[in-house]
């Protein structure tokens, strides 16, 4: 007979760490009981993280007979991180304390080509600028999180032959910021960022979930087991640059054509439309042509959703995922979109893989790719490994 497996306890104060971080008061009664270790190490392992400002007195619990005892529970503005979004055309900037709370927040327009020396200068200024707007000092900025349009090694936070970032190729983003700020730097793709963030906003209890933004480009970020799926060269979900079926033979800015960008993206949408001699530019006139009520806007957005949703059902059919939120500037046209995307997905997807499927809009907007770089950057220093680093 196999002998019953038991998940390991906490061993060190860095893993005892992450038993308060659901922020529920514990009391040292209740850490001993959780890890079963002796009161004398627990109350020195308490003492460390009080000493760290990650956990801090949270009361007294009901006493049964005595002397109440004292509660202890993780402490989110001990430090504060940044957070920061970068678009081809914008960027967001974002200052959060540990538990992804937004202290102060600013969004600008940028040139993602101008490259990366003035792009990221103008970031840590910025990031500067929102630390005094939040009060904090700048002693208490412990890590950054940067979201970059275009594919990104994670490990190495250097973005990777980026379509649409000439001059980025192979930059040294993490180095560039951390010599003007200070503290450790985390890259990855902006649609990534955008995942987490909605994930870990909205949809913390979903497993399985596909987060697809349509903006100027279109691409995925994968949650799979309740975490970001990158690749091996951090290229997945590339949604933008897949055929799309009995597609037409537009140019791709990658090379080829037919891409999913090419007929389906913000500025594909406002070419056909121009074309039919409406004003519009971008991907914001796409949209507020919707909003007011314009019929042939309305039936390309739709059309362009059916496009996507010819890719999406192959997604499905492959990832299975439970739910699937749609973002970026295009999204917010509201249901025209998101009708193309289903109609298509629930006739060409399995029938098992659409039984419980959700396909819906972001309920984290813009904010989605700056929470996302927060909470990147959090699980960075809030790790057992990065805990025990702290105390000791």
């Amino acid at each position: 007979m196999d002998e019953l497996k038991v998940a390991p306890r906490p061993t060190g104060v860095g893993e005892m760490f992450q038993l308060l971080r659901d922020g529920q008061p514990r009391t040292r009664s209740d850490l001993a009981s959780l890890t079963g270790q002796a009161r004398s190490t627990i109350a020195a392992r308490v003492d460390a993280l009080l000493g760290s400002g990650l956990v801090s007195p949270a009361g007294e619990a009901t006493s049964t007979g005595g002397r109440p005892p004292a509660t202890f529970a993780f402490n989110p503005a001990a430090r504060v991180v940044l957070a920061v979004d970068l678009g081809a055309t914008h960027s967001r900037l974002a200052v959060t304390d540990l538990a992804g709370t937004v202290l102060a927040e600013q969004g600008e327009q940028i040139a993602i080509a101008d490259g990366p020396r003035p792009v990221l200068d103008r970031v840590a200024d910025l990031g500067l600028e929102l630390l005094a707007q939040a009060r904090r000092d700048p002693r208490d900025l412990v890590s950054v999180g940067v979201g970059l349009p275009g594919p990104v090694e994670h490990s190495t936070g250097r973005p990777i032959n980026p379509p649409i970032m000439p001059g980025w190729d192979d930059a040294d983003v993490p180095g560039l910021l951390t010599y003007r700020l200070g503290v450790p730097v985390l890259v990855d793709n902006d649609v990534n960022i955008m995942a987490v963030g909605e994930h870990a906003a909205a949809w913390r209890s979903v497993d399985h979930l596909l987060f697809v933004k349509v903006a100027t480009g279109i691409g995925a970020g994968i949650i799979s087991d309740g975490a970001i799926r990158r690749g091996a060269q951090g290229a997945a979900g590339d949604l933008g640059h897949v055929a799309v079926p009995g597609g037409s033979d537009l140019p791709c800015r990658c090379g080829n054509t037919g891409c999913l960008e090419a007929v389906a993206a913000g500025p594909a949408i406002a070419a056909a439309l121009s074309a039919r001699g409406l004003a519009a530019h971008d991907s914001a006139d796409v949209v507020a042509l919707v909003r007011s009520g314009d019929p042939a806007a309305g039936r390309e957005v739709r059309d362009a959703g059916r496009h996507i949703g010819e890719v999406l059902a192959a997604c499905v059919s492959m990832l299975n995922p439970s739910t699937i939120v749609v973002g970026g500037i295009v999204a917010e046209a509201g249901e025209q979109l998101l009708a193309g995307i289903r109609e298509v997905v629930y006739r060409r997807s399995l029938p098992l893989a659409t039984q419980h499927l959700r396909i819906v809009t972001s309920r984290t907007g813009a904010r989605a790719g700056v929470l996302g770089a927060a909470t990147m950057a959090a699980e960075h220093v809030l790790s057992a490994a990065a805990v025990d680093a702290l105390v000791s």
